[in-house]
């Protein structure tokens, strides 16, 4: 591989993407293990796709704000290393794929030039902080949240407690009682509230969607939002330590909740705190950044169909707070669109609003901040980008992950029978364009990345397998889901169990019932009082598979016979000795625990020689076959069979060692002795391990 160097003025930056090369480099000679390899690439966004040797890419955007001049970069990145198309996700990424491996630092190096990160945008990390995509302008808001949202970005980027954790961390900011960030499915969801003229938040814990969603706790009616920081902390702290690490399946952090209880994790948070940096980390929200909306003279626009343009303005136009302006709402098919387009709508942004879009949880972009005298322009110049579809964030508006276009964990597609029902709708219920209050959503598998445990119609990709062994493409209905506000959700039941072609009629049946016996109700009402076994005979004879078509056994936007498969796995490496790898990477934490004490990071420097002790323990309890599920039973499982069996000797038992790190203040003092500590533990059981082998 081409030897590769940046050109970044940031050194944090400059080493991160240098490492990236490196370690590709190290896994293709077969010096690092492929699990290793994987964690350390999707901690860098890079991402196995189901094609073999090409990845997708996914660019970590905080609450979807986007700059014009960042939206030209990624354009520039997308066309040089992809195919050009950019797919907006239901966390407000951007997504590009079939990346060369062997390209992604240079691809990294180029989109920091502009400040785009891929940094924890996959892996087992703190993943892209979302938020309501109004924040800012909303009327109903008692404070804007994008300040608090970029400050909890830029506070665990690159911070150590939040780089290996047994999985993924999300987290929301929700701008009014509407919760349209969806903070009851999170892991941690923040809901702006004014209390006593103090800005905070309503707090909710352990939220999640997957094959098992979880309704997140109240933690806090009310948090003063100069603890949100240290709050977030200390829950990370607490999830690294005790959080699953074997099943990912049992990972999340709704498992842990769901185990121990709200209150046994408050008592660990409370044990947790002394380690915390500070008790209080202040937001400046007076600092974030002023709105500048370009001064241009307006154009004398001549609009030909009236009515097509009225019909836009009704479903597109989202009013703001500051006088004179509104938003425009941009639906995008799928999420899915292109450079050219991309290129425009910057240049358009630029030049009549305020260089700022906002991409939506819905897979939508979000133009604030466009004078009300410039609403002909936009659609004029919308329109010919393609971008002036009627039905924002309506029932026309369906929202669908990949599938098995690109993902690896596709069973079927869901792209494709998104499109057949945009057209249904469009077609058959023209009047559900500008029905805001029935949502659709879909998922090409179970992990719910569509977001169809929540919807108020979800289908989620599967198969059957008839008598005769036939396998052929299949989606699990669920209706009744829905956001209530505050706080509160309800999660879509399960209702049965479709080939795929039969979607459309499945939706057609609904929406009839719907309109026949709704009498005005919201679709969630009108669920509730019918019932899941209404809707299960209701809907009974389309699960049926004695009688399958042909034209059932190839999926939508398919012409071949369907296969139920997961992809081409990713690139392949010689496995190496996991045990080894494990005091390989003891060794760099020690070296990041120097470095941060150079830098005056006392807890991050902590941090690592924590990181550094717990792996060195998990390589001999690995040679041991001895199960390391969570950080805590490494630490608890090493003293047993280690430490009081006389195999290993310290002078106190290893779990006090360890754990000192959150019964002291992380001082200067303390950092630097905890460090000779972690240097003397690996010492002791690299000695211990090499005494194995010799006598093996």
């Amino acid at each position: 591989m081409k030897s590769f160097r940046t050109e970044i003025e940031n050194p944090v930056v400059e080493k991160d993407i240098i490492e990236l090369e490196e370690k590709i480099r190290r896994f293709k000679d077969g010096s690092i293990d492929e699990e290793k390899f994987r964690s350390l690439r999707l901690a860098r966004g890079v991402y196995g796709q189901r094609q073999p040797g090409v990845q997708m890419i996914r660019i970590k955007l905080p609450y979807g704000k986007v700059t014009t001049n960042q939206l030209l970069r990624i354009a520039d990145v997308a066309d040089k290393y992809s195919t050009g198309r950019l797919h907006i996700t239901t966390r407000q990424d951007i997504q590009i794929h079939y990346v060369d491996l062997d390209h992604t630092p240079a691809l990294w190096a180029e989109l920091e030039k502009n400040e785009v990160t891929l940094r924890e945008a996959c892996g087992n990390t703190v993943r892209n902080v979302t938020a309501s995509e109004t924040a800012g302008i909303d009327p109903g808001e008692p404070f804007d949240v994008s300040p608090y949202a970029q400050a909890v970005f830029e506070y665990f980027l690159r911070n150590p407690i939040g780089q290996e954790m047994g999985r993924k961390f999300k987290v929301s900011f929700s701008g009014t009682d509407a919760d349209t960030g969806l903070s009851y499915m999170h892991d941690l969801g923040f809901i702006a509230k004014i209390n006593d003229g103090i800005r905070g938040f309503k707090v909710m814990l352990g939220g999640g969607l997957g094959s098992q969603p979880r309704h997140a706790d109240t933690l806090y009616e009310f948090l003063p939002s100069d603890k949100i920081i240290p709050l977030m902390e200390t829950v990370i702290r607490v999830f690294d330590r005790y959080g699953e690490r074997k099943s990912r399946a049992k990972a999340r952090m709704k498992f842990l909740l769901k185990e121990m209880g709200v209150n046994r994790f408050k008592d660990l948070l409370k044990a947790e705190q002394k380690a915390v940096p500070t008790q209080s980390y202040a937001i400046h929200f007076e600092r974030y950044p002023k709105i500048t909306v370009a001064q241009r003279q307006t154009p004398q626009i001549h609009i030909a169909n009236q009515d097509a343009f009225k019909q836009w303005q009704v479903t597109n136009i989202i009013s703001q707070k500051q006088k004179g302006y509104v938003a425009i709402g941009i639906k995008v098919s799928l999420g899915d669109f292109y450079t050219e387009t991309a290129r425009k709508l910057a240049k358009l942004v630029q030049e009549y609003a305020a260089s700022e879009i906002r991409l939506t949880l819905r897979q939508n972009i979000l133009i604030p901040f466009v004078k009300e005298e410039l609403i002909p322009l936009f659609y004029q110049e919308l329109k010919k980008l393609g971008f002036a579809d009627v039905g924002y964030n309506k029932a026309l508006d369906i929202t669908a992950c990949p599938g098995t276009d690109t993902c690896n964990l596709g069973i079927a597609s869901s792209t494709g029978i998104a499109e057949k029902l945009e057209s249904l709708i469009a077609n058959e219920y023209p009047q559900y364009a500008n029905n805001p209050d029935v949502v659709i959503k879909i998922s090409g598998c179970m992990n719910a990345c569509g977001q169809h445990t929540m919807a108020h119609i979800g289908f989620q990709g599967m198969s059957i397998r008839t008598k005769e062994k036939l396998v052929a493409p299949a989606l699990q209905v669920l209706l009744g889901g829905g956001n209530h506000g505050n706080g509160k959700g309800t999660f879509a039941d399960k209702v049965v169990k479709i080939p795929s072609k039969r979607g459309p009629d499945a939706l057609r049946l609904i929406l009839d019932d719907f309109e026949a016996n709704g009498k005005g109700k919201r679709f969630e009402e009108y669920y509730a009082e019918r019932g899941e076994h209404y809707f299960y005979d209701f809907l009974k004879h389309l699960s049926n598979i004695d009688n399958l078509a042909q034209d059932d056994f190839i999926d939508w936007g398919s012409t071949e016979k369907y296969k139920k498969e997961i992809g081409i796995g990713e690139c392949a490496g010689v496995i190496v000795d996991l045990v080894a790898t494990l005091f390989l990477e003891s060794h760099e934490k020690i070296e990041k625990a120097e470095k941060e004490i150079e830098n005056g990071k006392w807890a991050a420097s902590i941090y690592y020689s924590y990181q550094s002790m717990v792996n060195a323990a998990k390589a001999l309890l690995t040679a041991e076959k001895t199960k390391t599920n969570t950080h805590a039973s490494i630490i608890s499982d090493f003293d047993q069979l280690f430490v009081k069996s006389g195999k290993v000797i310290f002078e106190n038992d290893f779990e006090r060692l360890v754990l000192q790190l959150n019964t002291n203040r992380p001082s200067e003092n303390f950092a630097k002795s905890y460090l000779v500590q972690a240097k003397l533990v690996l010492t002791r059981l690299e000695e211990h391990r090499k005494m194995e082998l010799e006598h093996a």
